[in-house]
């Protein structure tokens, strides 16, 4: 998490703080109650002093909003409610805000066919990822759900990106990619199969065998299951020779 401003970092350097900021900022435009803070940062064994220690943190982010101009002239950015705050941002001010935008917006575009726009558009929202989200926070049981989530919809849209590049025919390009990916996601399987398939494509059908059975190796050995009935249509495939066959997001 960074606050930028200006071109200069104002991110608060108080892990409670930096914390309740980041639980405003993930609900952004929407009503966080008191007692989501109070569990966030103390779980179910809050200190008695809860309340008004939250309310210190609410007031260090209200000085740090006025001392780093934040909030723009006559605009209230983090504004107090029955039971709770509210962090009011447009939607491009938020990288989460302008990622989900840009997804959606590549999504449609694959649906029309338009994949040189949706690939463009998905590159331009992973690129605004700098690294496992939140990672220099402070994470209680909230925000480690919003952390899942983040991560499941960073996941989707680089399936959506691999789907329209090889809508585009950018099979030799993807083979690298996939392998790293796999790399670092053992146990996904959708990922396995697109490198089988590319690497179909590509004509080297002895590596894309060799991928499938690596698959199949790893889902015994770690899960116990075999192979969905997709990947392994899509091995059979393989196996005839016929290179048409892929596996959507």
């Amino acid at each position: 998490m960074e606050v930028m401003h200006d071109g200069r970092a104002c991110t608060p350097s108080a892990p409670k703080v930096r914390q309740v900021l980041a639980l405003l900022l993930v609900s952004a435009n929407r009503l966080v109650l008191v007692d989501s803070i109070i569990q966030e940062l103390w779980g179910n064994n809050p200190p008695k002093s809860a309340l008004t220690t939250t309310q210190t943190y609410i007031y260090h982010l209200r000085s740090l909003i006025e001392r780093e101009r934040l909030s723009g002239t006559g605009r209230e950015l983090l504004v107090t409610k029955p039971f709770g705050y509210t962090l009011l941002l447009d939607q491009d001010q938020l990288d989460q805000g302008r990622f989900d935008r840009l997804v959606t917006q590549a999504a449609g575009l694959l649906r029309q066919g338009r994949y040189e726009a949706a690939s463009a558009d998905l590159r331009e929202a992973l690129a605004l990822w700098q690294g496992p989200p939140l990672a220099n926070v402070t994470q209680g049981p909230l925000l480690r759900s919003h952390v899942v989530h983040l991560a499941d919809r960073r996941t989707h849209a680089m399936e959506l990106r691999i789907e329209a590049d090889l809508h585009l025919g950018r099979h030799r390009d993807l083979i690298g990619e996939l392998r790293s990916l796999i790399a670092e996601n053992p146990l996904h399987e959708w990922l396995h199969a697109q490198l089988v398939n590319v690497l179909s494509q590509a004509g080297r059908r002895a590596e894309a065998l060799a991928a499938f059975q690596n698959l199949r190796e790893i889902l015994a050995r770690e899960l116990g299951l075999d192979p969905s009935p997709a990947v392994q249509r899509l091995h059979r495939e393989v196996l005839l020779g016929d290179r048409t066959l892929a596996i959507s997001a």
